[in-house]
């Protein structure tokens, strides 16, 4: 048996012609012309689609009535210099084996551009079109550059509860999980549902985060990560929304926010420099997607950059760190601000929306940027509350383009501060006793964050819908593939 050459060692630029080799894909193109016959076929490992030449004294027209757009191949051949100008290497089939075919007429993927719009509505097979296979290539690349950065920090991965009884953050988006028969819902005594009766005896949903279970887990590993899809039922059609999604959460034991924040860039540099490294041909055809879009008219000069430019800066310039307070201050001095043209109220104490974040990074700064230390009424239950009273450890890095990439705080290891603000924002003690726990016995200074993969994704692939960066979108009225 011939083992399979992929087509991407075929395009190495170590590569040279050989005979007797074979390859596999599925057809993307066919011509003919009265002595020869072209196929290209992709495989899914590259951009690059190679050529196949077919001989009509050894292939007849009619011999390839069944070599479709989409069809399925197997061909046995001999590697050779190309004649062409848009390829070094091609091959000259010596043998063909249809392995499935394909309907000319129904397949959707002709070879023309086509819309975003068609191709969310052909999902099962986008995936086979140069931008899809580009940008899930890219995907991998960014996960497996996750895995190998912890790896080398010495931190663990731990798979934490996908089904779980805490919100988090307290946002109340949940998927709710039962075994209850629906159309008979058991009661109890005051008429609401009889959880008791349920597989878990009591309510259960899908997590909206693996930080808590997270934190446990660092107190006695000292430094670990979670990598994982995350849920949130909330019901928003926009491009940045999904509701299934996949969330990167380490946890580091003896951590301030100094630290933190230090780990979390050095994390995104490397996770981007090793895209950048390993999938530049995948990034320079998104990159001549994008440019050659129409563009909307912006003020910001970096929505104007290339997207190659784009990445190059974030992985040359360093973040601004800046407290939440100077963040108001420099919004309250600004030209928007001055003659009305921001859509959100400025004033401390508010939660900067996306226009806010726009302007401080890619006006002001123009560069990325950490916004720490956020007033405690707009955050989560679990940050360390600082000297002042009114602020907690917080930070977020934004990007331009994107916003916040990255969340993340000290978390409050003091049991007092925490069981206060736990009454404060109503989390049930007794139900998360566990969680105290972990500051009865053996407390100490620990922090962490948050980073959505699909959201760096966005910012990576130069895509403006998070639906086009995650293979099987969910989103309100759409599971169907």
């Amino acid at each position: 048996m011939i083992a399979n050459t992929p087509i991407v060692s075929i395009f190495h630029p170590s590569s040279k012609p050989k005979n007797n080799i074979q390859v596999q894909g599925w057809i993307r193109n066919k011509r003919n012309s009265k002595q020869i016959s072209f196929i290209t076929i992709n495989d899914g490992s590259c951009l690059q689609s190679l050529q196949i030449v077919l001989d009509h004294s050894q292939f007849s027209e009619s011999s390839s009535k069944d070599w479709h757009i989409g069809a399925s191949v197997q061909i046995f051949g001999d590697l050779v210099a190309s004649q062409g100008a848009k390829q070094t290497l091609e091959m000259q089939a010596k043998s063909i084996q249809l392995l499935g075919a394909s309907n000319t007429t129904t397949y959707p993927l002709q070879p023309k551009k086509h819309s975003l719009d068609f191709l969310r509505e052909n999902i099962h097979l986008r995936i086979r079109t140069n931008t899809f296979s580009a940008i899930f290539r890219i995907r991998h690349a960014l996960s497996f550059a996750i895995h190998q950065y912890f790896h080398e920090k010495n931190f663990f991965c731990v798979h934490t509860p996908i089904l779980t009884q805490n919100d988090t953050e307290g946002a109340g988006e949940l998927f709710k999980v039962t075994t209850l028969p629906l159309n008979n819902v058991p009661k109890n005594e005051q008429q609401t549902v009889d959880f008791s009766k349920d597989f878990f005896s009591k309510k259960c949903h899908l997590t909206v985060s693996g930080q808590l279970h997270g934190e446990i887990a660092a107190m006695g590993l000292g430094k670990i990560y979670t990598f994982g899809p995350t849920f949130r039922a909330e019901n928003s059609n926009t491009t940045r929304h999904l509701a299934e999604f996949w969330m990167v959460e380490p946890e580091m034991a003896f951590y301030d926010l100094h630290n933190n924040i230090t780990l979390a860039t050095d994390f995104l540099k490397y996770i981007i420099g090793y895209v950048w490294d390993t999938c530049k041909e995948d990034l320079c055809f998104l990159a001549q997607r994008k440019n050659s879009s129409p563009c909307k008219q912006s003020s910001t000069a970096f929505d104007n950059m290339p997207l190659m430019d784009k990445i190059q800066q974030i992985l040359t310039k360093p973040c601004i760190i800046i407290s939440y307070t100077e963040a108001i201050a420099i919004l309250e001095k600004s030209q928007p601000y001055k003659k009305n043209k921001f859509q959100y109220p400025i004033k401390w104490g508010i939660d900067l929306q996306a226009e806010h974040e726009k302007y401080l990074v890619e006006k002001y700064f123009q560069q990325p940027v950490v916004i720490t230390d956020y007033p405690q009424s707009i955050k989560a239950f679990y940050m360390r509350q600082n000297e002042d009273g009114k602020t907690v450890a917080a930070m977020d890095i934004l990007f331009p383009g994107v916003g916040e990439v990255i969340g993340g705080s000290q978390r409050e290891e003091r049991i007092d501060y925490l069981s206060k603000a736990m009454q404060y924002w109503k989390v049930d003690q007794e139900k998360m006793s566990w969680y105290l726990d972990t500051r009865r016995f053996g407390t100490v200074p620990h922090s962490g964050f948050g980073m959505g993969l699909e959201r760096l994704l966005l910012f990576l692939t130069g895509m403006e819908n998070i639906r086009d960066v995650v293979p099987f979108p969910r989103t309100p009225g759409k599971i169907d593939c």
